[in-house]
């Protein structure tokens, strides 16, 4: 077995050699470190002029994530520029082919997170919409409180906040109910076949143009859409402001108008009924589409179908009658 043969004075001298060489490390280190500090400083400067002048421009969103993506890129420079003088043998040429490998490596390995957050810069350079907007996207409806790098933030109308992914914000339809400054909604009534179409028609325009948040510019409308099985269909249109809450009170508010100003002119707002009959045979001849039976219209010279209660009572007494007459 082979002895490890140690030799002291050769670790001596490697120690000694690292610490020479970190003594004359010192003063490149302290420079590297200050000029670090003034890049830190330097990217908090240029984040906060980038906020500023976002905001100037009424775009905060825009300011936040433009300001945090130039903080970054400085602090990048900044500690590549320290490497480079903190270990002189570093150039800047190598830094740069390091850091082109190392950005393929990293955008495989972040992709859905860089993807996210170029879809947040492209929303927040096209504006689709904007914060306080009030949107329907991937199945959820809210006002817009938030565009981050990663995810669009809203707050549902029941109070619960949703984040949505940039990448699917971007890429799927959204519906913005507050791009413009007016919005329609519509109800479909059923009115009574033998009732005025523009008698109806009146009375659902006067009742929801006196309703509080209905526009009248454009004017409340009423267009028959249809003749239905039990009613012939009416479809009321009216316009409101854009927000969820005025649509909705509105909306509550034209309906109750309406049924009630239907109501009282004697307008029908007939609902689906279903007739059933029972047939009851009494004779031989029922259910025999050829000659009659109860529920069928009564063809010429034949009696009229009788229920089976009263047909078994006259059978009954014209079997005591022929027992009588046969007793005398």
């Amino acid at each position: 077995m082979d002895e490890i043969d140690a030799n002291p004075q050769a670790i001596f001298e490697r120690i000694d050699s690292w610490l020479d060489g970190f003594i004359r490390l010192i003063p490149n280190l302290v420079v590297g470190i200050v000029v670090f500090l003034v890049f830190l400083v330097l990217a908090r400067f240029a984040a906060r002029m980038v906020r500023k002048f976002a905001k100037g421009q009424n775009r905060e969103s825009l300011g936040e994530v433009g300001g945090a993506l130039l903080r970054w890129a400085v602090i990048i420079v900044g500690l590549m520029l320290t490497l480079t003088i903190v270990s002189p043998n570093i150039s800047p040429a190598d830094l740069i082919s390091g850091l082109g490998v190392s950005s393929v490596a990293i955008g495989f390995a972040f992709k859905d997170i860089l993807q996210n957050m170029l879809s947040g810069i492209l929303i927040l350079l096209r504006q689709p919409f904007r914060v306080g907007d009030q949107i329907v996207s991937g199945g959820h409806e809210g006002t817009v409180e938030r565009i981050e790098t990663r995810a669009t933030i809203i707050r549902t109308y029941d109070g619960r906040q949703v984040l949505l992914p940039n990448a699917d914000v971007y890429t799927d339809a959204v519906i913005v109910n507050t791009a413009y400054d007016k919005r329609r909604s519509e109800y479909e009534i059923g009115i009574g076949c033998n009732d005025s179409w523009a008698e109806a028609r009146r009375i659902m325009t006067e009742a929801a143009a006196s309703c509080e948040g209905v526009l009248s510019d454009p004017a409340p409308e009423a267009i028959p859409v249809a003749m239905g099985d039990f009613a012939n269909i009416v479809r009321l249109r009216w316009w409101t402001k854009p927000q969820r809450a005025d649509q909705i009170h509105t909306f509550g508010r034209v309906i109750e108008a309406t049924y009630k100003a239907l109501d009282e002119a004697g307008i029908d707002m007939p609902y689906p009924t279903n007739v059933t009959l029972f047939h009851d045979q009494t004779e031989d001849t029922d259910g025999q589409r050829a000659t009659q039976r109860e529920g069928w219209p009564t063809r010429p010279g034949q009696d009229d179908p009788k229920p089976r209660r009263i047909a078994d009572g006259l059978a009954e007494r014209g079997s005591r009658k022929n027992e009588a007459a046969d007793e005398a």
